[in-house]
């Protein structure tokens, strides 16, 4: 004989609290259907629920997801071409954008015009503003030819100014390149170089890690001290070592991919020896137990059945290895190792400033080291949120 539950009973439950004070059925369905969601949901979209609490995170995923766009369509976003030079121009200042001018306000944006002269005490060369015009700023215009990923011609700029005005945000360097352009550049290298690395860091670490701590014995012992030896060389000399083994007569491309396999070939350790070390825990586990005895091969219960099982902790492992790779390519190409013009990249940009004279001299040089520490950071933010959300049931 069943028991009915009492009025004191029904009181204490959170959902019988809801029913007594709302007198509306159909708001009380909608959060009935809401609690619903969160115990059918799946883990992805747990993780994504999670994911988006974290302001910091999502907020940093926003800045990566720019940057990236900025890489993918730089030509169109850059004001002047990669290889547009003007040498009269060289170590230009930034122009800043205004919008009042001795005249008054303007509704167009706009920069006043730059000239050269020599200082008469010290004899260099300084830039002054001509304020007797202002070259207003044109957005969708067309101005020098490029080829759109190196494939479709095109001429349109996203913005730019007057034929024969000067357009440099972000200064110049010493050939009269506009800095803001090679940013925009590089951004694509020096980005896609660590989605690369890690990519192939992630292929070798899983199966490698997988195979070591799943057979275990004397592959496990081999592996292992591979790791080791390769983990015992100093992180930078072994870079430059590599680096520098790479032929002079390489094209730029060859050179791309080496520096690529050469970052990745140092990266795989750790993850290796973190898949190891779940593959060793979980391969005693019933499940896997199970699958065994039913006849499964090895392949399958490593890829179907224990890989799975600590995916989060791997995805939020590879978005904080890829800030690794980022850096160790500014290292080499800054130390003049890894990317070499006419490639460019963040690090190659950094090369201008190795002169502590001409830092001091034009300051605009470091500018590229702002977007390396806001890609750093954003990607660091973001595998901090990625792992937090990893384990959507936690607090």
């Amino acid at each position: 004989m069943s028991s009915q539950p009492t009025s004191q009973t029904m009181q204490n439950t959170p959902e019988n609290k809801a029913i007594l004070c709302d007198p509306n059925p159909d708001e009380q369905w909608e959060v009935d259907e809401q609690s619903m969601q969160r115990y059918t949901a799946g883990q992805l979209q747990m993780v994504w629920w999670k994911f988006r609490k974290h302001r910091m995170a999502v907020w940093s995923g926003l800045i990566i997801l720019v940057l990236y766009l900025m890489g993918m369509f730089c030509e169109f976003l850059a004001p002047y071409p990669l290889e547009t030079r003007d040498v009269t121009y060289a170590y230009a200042p930034p122009q800043r954008i205004r919008f009042v001018a001795e005249d008054g306000f303007h509704l167009r944006p706009f920069v006043y015009p730059i000239k050269s002269m020599r200082d008469p005490v010290t004899l260099q060369r300084v830039y002054v503003e001509d304020r007797s015009r202002i070259l207003p700023l044109r957005f969708f215009m067309q101005a020098d030819p490029y080829h759109f990923w190196n494939l479709i011609p095109m001429n349109r700029h996203l913005v730019g100014v007057e034929e024969g005005g000067t357009f440099f945000l972000l200064g110049t360097d010493s050939l009269g390149r506009d800095l803001f352009s090679r940013i925009l550049y590089g951004a694509r290298i020096s980005l896609t170089i660590g989605l690369i690395g890690v990519t192939m860091s992630f292929v070798l670490g899983l199966i490698i890690g997988a195979i070591s701590g799943y057979y275990g014995g004397w592959i496990d012992n081999a592996i292992q001290r591979v790791i080791e030896i390769i983990r015992s060389f100093p992180a930078i000399p072994l870079w430059m070592a590599l680096a520098a083994a790479l032929p002079a007569t390489w094209s730029p491309l060859q050179v791309y991919f080496g520096i690529t396999i050469v970052l990745s070939f140092i990266g795989w350790t750790g993850l290796a020896r973190q898949v190891r070390g779940k593959i060793l825990s979980l391969r005693e586990e019933d499940y896997a137990t199970a699958a065994k005895l039913c006849g499964t091969s090895e392949w399958r219960i490593m890829t179907k059945h224990l890989l799975p099982a600590f995916m989060s902790h791997i995805v939020v492992s590879l978005s904080l290895a890829v800030p690794g790779m980022i850096l160790g390519e500014t290292a080499l190409s800054f130390l003049g190792l890894g990317l070499r013009p006419p490639i460019t990249s963040w690090g190659v940009l950094l090369k201008e400033a190795q002169n502590i004279q001409s830092v001091a001299l034009h300051p605009w040089l470091l500018t590229p080291v702002v977007f390396v520490i806001i890609a750093v950071l954003s990607f660091n933010f973001v595998g901090d949120g990625l792992r937090d959300a990893a384990d959507p049931y936690s607090r």
